[in-house]
């Protein structure tokens, strides 16, 4: 693979500048080169999948420096997942944002775009803790330039809070890096990984404290409890189309957290123990009904969506706090079906409201232009978000369940069953409102495009969960093996080449 391990990092960079200075001015030539790009993101992707599955990890040492003296990417078999899943998805919505004229709303939607995907594959591939608070920061800066797309008032406020959380968890990134080099020398994740079971006990309580500095971040990136507050509002009222590429955003702090608390923080370094895991269960759990509870009480369909990914993410960090390979494999499952339930769900949403014109649950409105294909589209993303059968994301659970071992047995699977009821609640009131109880005749609502183009991405992403459920067996075991080789780090250390050579 050799220089293809950078390219999902410079590909879109190049196509964002590009955008940027060459093509602001002209929205269809802008459509189309960036739409191309995103095609060969998702077409290099697949390939790098692919040669991490036969050759395992590789390292692509930027300069030609070697580790841990230079930056270095570092292609595996979740990095290699996670970049297609990002790329997957990015196509599907950018279709949709195409589709439904979303990126007419503002001249650098599309530079934007490409930026933010640079941010989110560069976090995947990144080798260096250093390197991966700068790809967050990338992701800040794309992020808030598209949540803000098409101004608003409300939309410029959640904007402002979300930006105000992110900003003090690049802070507390910052500290964590500044504490973990002074006592190690070090911020190469696998140098990480080999100094820090040796060192002397006088250093312990610093590394504890980076540790959960670091653990701080990782939850407000993944909008863990407590440092869940901007999720609601960012997501509710950001545009559709952005509110389903930050689906996958919120994957990169759990992709963080499995990462490095698998890496260079595992369950039997001398200096943590069992101390992170004790931390992210409770929050997760906790998650997990807060979400339940806020998709029951929403009272606007965009909020029952941003409160159904905080549901999502709280069964995904359930998974990967028991910190074992069975966990951390059914976690990788769900993070893939999270995430195109997630996408669907807030596009689903997006042509609701843009039709009703408001998504207010409070009130019966008259049906709705192609009612029928929203009512089921509807119904598939909430059965798929909800966890029941018979699509992915009633297996991912059945798998987190069935991972689920010790003392916390009863618990998890009591909180578990229990929001996945709540959160079906809360969607059966929502699709009453919305499809069942209308009142009038749809000729009282203003005339809508049919927008065929924006109902073919929403077909794909849940044409792709069904994919997901029916491979469930092949994905499963392959996804086992990724995760019995992020337990066992030793091939991904090798790879760095670290020391003389």
């Amino acid at each position: 693979m050799h220089h293809w391990i950078i390219v999902p990092v410079v590909l879109p960079a190049i196509m964002g500048a590009f955008t940027l200075l060459v093509l602001r001015t002209t929205l269809d030539l802008a459509r189309v080169f960036s739409t191309a790009a995103t095609v060969a993101l998702l077409g290099v992707s697949v390939m790098l999948l692919h040669g991490a599955t036969v050759n395992g990890p590789e390292v692509y040492f930027l300069g030609d420096w070697p580790a841990p003296f230079g930056i270095v990417l570092v292609l595996d078999r979740l990095s290699a997942l996670m970049v297609v899943l990002t790329a997957f998805l990015a196509l599907v919505v950018q279709l949709y944002a195409i589709g439904t004229g979303w990126d007419r709303n503002g001249r650098h939607f599309h530079a934007l775009w490409q930026f933010q995907l640079m941010g989110v594959c560069g976090a995947f591939l990144t080798g260096d803790a250093f390197n991966l608070f700068v790809f967050f920061e990338v992701l800040l800066i794309a992020s808030y330039g598209l949540m803000i797309h098409g101004g608003g008032r409300d939309r410029l406020k959640a904007g402002v809070q979300y930006v105000a959380y992110n900003l003090l968890g690049s802070t507390l990134f910052l500290f964590a890096l500044a504490t973990i080099y002074s006592v190690t020398g070090t911020l190469n994740m696998a140098d990480l990984a080999a100094k820090l079971p040796g060192l002397p006990e006088g250093d312990f309580a610093l590394i504890r404290a980076a540790g959960v500095m670091l653990l701080m971040v990782f939850a407000i990136k993944g909008a863990l409890v407590p440092l869940h507050f901007w999720l609601p509002a960012t997501y509710a009222e950001a545009p559709g189309p952005v509110a389903a590429l930050f689906a996958v955003m919120t994957k990169v702090g759990a992709y963080a957290v499995i990462r490095c608390y698998t890496l260079f923080f595992p369950e039997d370094l001398p200096a943590t123990g069992l101390l992170f895991a004790d931390l992210l269960l409770p929050a997760a759990l906790i998650t997990l009904f807060v979400g339940a509870f806020g998709v029951m009480g929403a009272r606007n369909l965009g909020r029952v969506a941003a409160f159904a990914a905080i549901t999502s993410m709280g069964t995904l960090f359930t998974a990967v706090a028991q910190f074992t390979p069975e966990a951390t494999a059914a976690a990788l499952y769900y993070a893939v079906h999270s995430t195109l339930a997630g996408g669907a769900l807030f596009l689903i949403a997006d042509l609701v409201i843009s039709r009703r014109g408001t998504g207010t649950l409070t009130e019966a409105l008259p049906p709705l232009p192609q009612n029928g294909l929203l009512a089921a589209f509807f119904m598939a993303s909430a059965i798929a978000t909800a966890g029941m059968p018979p699509l992915s994301g009633f297996l991912g659970k059945l798998l987190i369940l069935d991972a689920t071992r010790g003392p916390d047995m009863a618990i998890v699977w009591g909180a578990i069953l229990m929001s996945s009821f709540l959160v079906i609640l809360g969607f059966s009131r929502a699709g009453s409102t919305l499809f069942w109880k209308s009142q009038g005749t749809p000729g009282d609502l203003p005339t809508h495009p049919a927008q065929p183009l924006a109902f073919a991405a929403v077909g794909g992403l849940l044409a792709a969960l069904a994919v997901w459920t029916i491979a469930a067996g092949p994905a499963t075991g392959w996804l086992e093996q990724t995760a019995r080789m992020l337990h066992d780090p030793d091939a991904y250390i090798a790879a760095n080449k670290l020391g003389a050579e």
